[in-house]
């Protein structure tokens, strides 16, 4: 049996891990987010912060607005640094990159690593289409955020704010993060894929592959009897 201090150490440990597991499924927060979230006070939770950022594992930034920006200093959140998100990632970043630049090289440049994250991603939307046509089209949106969550993407959907017309789909972590710094490829084929599933041209708004604290896309109000509309940018196009 440990001792007493060995059992507070552990148990700060503990609660230290859901503060930055709670970013990673959030996505950047501010000390009063994450209060409510997890039960503790905005004491506690910021004695954790500091203790995660000493160990770089998460950063203070101000919050990123989306829209017409309200008075005042915009409020402060805390995000996970490259390094918080290595803790949580299981893929095999090098190993991945080394061969997407094998592809590049040997086998047809950009447009060769472009039409394999292509198949890449639509190998995956069987099951995010299959989601998306058992629901009503106001669902839409919702059903793709919970498969792209099964599939370790811990995303969200929300109303956009205004005065835009529509909804926000974030994506709070990626697992091919670090790929993507270098194959953004794979970022526009997933935004393409999203306008697909979706019937509506979208608008990556931000990416974490480009420094974001979220992955973030725009999702435009439509008519229920629109099919099919063709992608918007797949690109970045940060507020």
């Amino acid at each position: 049996m440990g001792t007493p201090q060995e059992e507070l150490a552990t148990g700060e440990r503990s609660t230290r891990n859901r503060v930055a597991r709670s970013i990673l499924d959030h996505g950047p927060s501010t000390v009063a987010e994450l209060a409510g979230r997890l039960g503790l006070t905005q004491a506690a939770v910021r004695r954790h912060l500091d203790a995660l950022a000493a160990d770089d594992v998460v950063e203070a930034r101000e919050q990123r607005v989306y829209g017409t920006r309200t008075r005042g200093r915009p409020a402060k959140v805390f995000a996970l640094t490259d390094c918080g998100r290595d803790a949580f990632d299981q893929s095999y970043d090098m190993l991945a990159v080394d061969a997407l630049k094998w592809i590049a090289e040997r086998g047809g440049g950009s447009e060769a690593v472009a039409a394999f994250a292509r198949a890449r991603i639509a190998a995956q939307a069987s099951a995010y289409r299959k989601a998306i046509e058992a629901v009503s089209p106001d669902e839409r949106t919702e059903a793709l955020a919970k498969a792209l969550s099964a599939d370790g993407y811990a995303a969200t959907a929300r109303s956009a704010p205004l005065p835009q017309k529509g909804e926000q789909l974030c994506q709070h972590h990626c697992p091919v993060a670090h790929v993507a710094e270098q194959f953004p490829q794979l970022c526009e084929a997933e935004t393409e894929i999203f306008a697909e599933l979706l019937g509506t041209h979208v608008q990556r708004l931000a990416t974490i592959a480009h420094g974001d604290g979220v992955c973030t896309t725009f999702i435009p109000k439509i008519s229920h009897t629109t099919h099919n509309a063709p992608a918007s940018t797949a690109g970045r196009n940060p507020a």
